[in-house]
C-alpha cells in the first residue's frame, strides 16, 4: 500500500508540473500577442499624425501633399526618445527625404517576440488614404 501511495505522490506531482508549465507558456504567449497590439495602437496613432502631415499646407509646417520632411519629432511630443510603456518607435528614415510614396514606422514593444529571442517588433507602412502592418517583418 506505501508503494501505491508514494507513486500516486510522484505522478501527481509530474501532473502537476506539466500543468504550471502549460500555464506558463500561455501566459508568456498572450503577453507578447497583447503586447504586438499595443504597439500596432501606438504606430497607428502615429500614422493618423504622418497622414495629417501629408495633407498639411507647407505654410503651416505641413509636407504639402508630401512625406519629404517629416521628421520623428514632428509625430511625437518626445522626439528624442519617442517610447512609452509599450515600446520604441522609429522613423526610418528620420528625416524622410525626397517624395516618397509612402513612409516606414517600426516599433519595438517590451515583451519577447514571435522568435522566443527578441522583442515583439511591428512594422508598418504609411500611405496618404491607409497604412499597411507587414507582418513579413514583424515579430
Amino acid at each position: 500500500m506505501g508503494q501505491q501511495q508514494l507513486l500516486l505522490i510522484i505522478v501527481g506531482t509530474i501532473v502537476v508540473g506539466i500543468a504550471i508549465a502549460v500555464a506558463i507558456s500561455l501566459f508568456n504567449s498572450q503577453a507578447s500577442a497583447t503586447n504586438r497590439d499595443e504597439v500596432t495602437n501606438d504606430l497607428a496613432q502615429l500614422a493618423t499624425v504622418a497622414q495629417g502631415y501629408y495633407r498639411k499646407p507647407r505654410i503651416l509646417a505641413g509636407g504639402g501633399r508630401s512625406f519629404g520632411g517629416l521628421r520623428m519629432r514632428d509625430l511625437t511630443s518626445s522626439p528624442a526618445n519617442p517610447r512609452n510603456l509599450n515600446g520604441t518607435y522609429t522613423l526610418v528614415p528620420d528625416p524622410v527625404g525626397g517624395d516618397p510614396p509612402f513612409v516606414t514606422l517600426v516599433g519595438e514593444g517590451t515583451e519577447v517576440g514571435n522568435n522566443g529571442v527578441g522583442r515583439v517588433k511591428v512594422v508598418m507602412y504609411v500611405f496618404p488614404d491607409s497604412v499597411s502592418v507587414d507582418g513579413s517583418l514583424s515579430n
